[in-house]
């Protein structure tokens, strides 16, 4: 037991001055209260919460404190990358981008977001909040480093909440023509995708060569070029 606790104090010690590549995107008192968070998230166990960090804190890590830094407005793609760029990423090997959907299982109603989302570990849509993570992974390494990570809100629009869906008959609709099919629409989760892939790209800017976006089958066989083209 003793042992296991001098490891994690000497990964403390070792991760709060890899924490100072960040002051460009934060000031010092954020810094501060990441370096007490992190020391808190080295050393409890089981889900973390703000109240859970706040009980493994030591002196400066209150409640109070712990809900400031995460209502604070952090870009935390620019502060992953800029992690990541410092410390963990080749720019020698192959990169690629690489795309999926997160699923958290939450109980309530009241979670920002809170929807049914289809979790590969149930095999089935479950009560949770969704998530879309970009990843950047070494090909050589084979390591993922992830970048961006935004939710994902499904809205609709009142005439779908009143709409009543019938059922449609077999075959092509009478008096239906034909469409070009390299005139594509992108749905709303896929103008979702366009505009998170954008905002990492924004992020990295030119100081990595990507050429590969790897994503499931939600594109099919004709959006990713538009997708990241558009």
């Amino acid at each position: 037991m003793n042992k296991t606790i001098f490891e994690k104090n000497t990964s403390i010690i070792e991760i709060i001055p890899l924490l100072r590549c960040l002051s460009p995107v934060i000031d010092y008192t954020s810094i501060h209260r990441l370096y007490i968070i992190a020391e808190a998230m080295l050393s409890m166990s089981g889900r973390i919460s703000m109240l859970g960090i706040s009980r493994w804190t030591e002196n400066g890590g209150s409640y109070r404190t712990i809900q400031r830094f995460f209502y604070s407005k952090i870009n935390w793609g620019k502060l992953r990358w800029l992690f990541i760029r410092k410390y963990l990423i080749s720019f020698k090997n192959v990169i690629l981008i690489v795309g999926d959907d997160v699923t958290v299982t939450k109980a309530g109603k009241k979670t920002y977001g809170m929807g049914r989302f289809f979790s590969s570990l149930y095999g089935k849509a479950v009560p949770s909040i969704g998530f879309l993570s970009l990843s950047l992974i070494n090909v050589e390494g084979r390591k993922s480093y992830p970048v961006m990570m935004e939710q994902i809100v499904k809205e609709k629009s009142p005439i779908e909440k009143t709409k009543v869906i019938t059922p449609r008959k077999r075959g092509r609709p009478k008096g239906s023509g034909n469409k070009n099919r390299k005139q594509v629409e992108l749905s709303a989760y896929l103008q979702f995708v366009q505009t998170t892939l954008k905002n990492m790209l924004s992020i990295i800017g030119n100081e990595l060569s990507l050429i590969y976006f790897v994503f499931d089958g939600a594109f099919g066989n004709k959006y990713p070029s538009i997708i990241i083209s558009a």
